[in-house]
């Protein structure tokens, strides 16, 4: 499978080259390369220990590579001034795993926080805005709630309206429906579809949902070991000759070592009636 499927000419919003970051002797990232166009969602799988949070700093720029190469809109992220990372940023938004929402804040108040920090909208205008946002993820009657009063998938939708509060080019989300019942993640990747549709964002889903990924994904990638070792639309990711990936597609445990099994063989076999 090619690294890249997706037309040539389409604009790369995100160009990773041949990324490396290591942790003392550890590689987390080996020569990494991966193109995100435009418009698209592209959904990084992986196992616990890919890469997957590693390299999305390096997205959103909260770490540089030990080698290797970032490009977001055509700006190198690991080579530029401050000023420029700065407005770089500005062009991405994050929603985390975890929410991350400040808990003495309503809803309209994490969702405005960005704007009020790095705008110098006024505050009618600013109050708009976060309506629209609230409105266009459903939780605009929520507007006045603390995070302690949504339930898990309202807070993972006042998180992504705060990601989104600033227009942003690009929204990384990290695990949106981690934790989340099905119907509850379903009505998320219909959100995620919505930011595409309705604002032309692009979209990079860290999820080891493998249903949401195949319905909501223009492209999927796969981590294992610091590598991507399958790219492509979720038919061609289906398709997958690499034996992880196929492993990942249909759900095969990991097989235990020989002296693990041999431990717990014997473990059994000494504590049976």
């Amino acid at each position: 499978m090619t690294t890249n499927t997706v037309g040539t000419m389409r604009e790369a919003l995100i160009s990773i080259r041949d990324v490396s970051v290591a942790y003392g002797s550890r590689r987390v990232l080996d020569r990494v390369n991966l193109d995100v166009y435009r418009g698209e969602i592209v959904a990084l799988l992986g196992g616990s220990g890919s890469g997957k949070t590693t390299l999305l700093r390096q997205v959103v720029a909260l770490a540089r590579p030990d080698s290797g190469s970032i490009s977001i809109g055509g700006v190198d992220v690991t080579s530029c001034s401050a000023r420029e990372l700065a407005a770089v940023r500005r062009k991405i938004g994050v929603a985390f795993q975890e929410s991350a929402l400040f808990s003495s804040m309503t809803v309209e108040e994490n969702a405005a926080l960005p704007l009020q920090e790095l705008t110098g909208l006024a505050d009618p205008v600013v109050a708009l805005m976060v309506w629209m946002k609230l409105k266009a993820v459903g939780l605009a009657e929520a507007r006045t709630l603390y995070p302690r009063e949504l339930s898990g998938g309202m807070k993972k939708r006042a998180a992504i309206a705060r990601a989104i509060a600033l227009d942003p080019d690009i929204v990384v989300l990290d695990e949106p429906s981690a934790g989340l019942d099905p119907i509850i993640a379903a009505g998320l990747d219909e959100l995620i579809l919505l930011l595409k549709r309705s604002f032309g964002m692009t979209v990079l889903v860290v999820t080891h949902a493998l249903d949401s990924a195949f319905r909501i994904a223009d492209r999927v990638a796969m981590l294992y070991q610091g590598s991507l070792i399958a790219v492509g639309t979720p038919e061609e990711f289906k398709a997958s000759t690499h034996p992880r990936a196929r492993q990942f597609v249909q759900g095969q445990p990991e097989r235990l070592s020989d002296a693990s099994a041999g431990f717990a063989a014997s473990f059994l076999k000494e504590f049976q009636p």
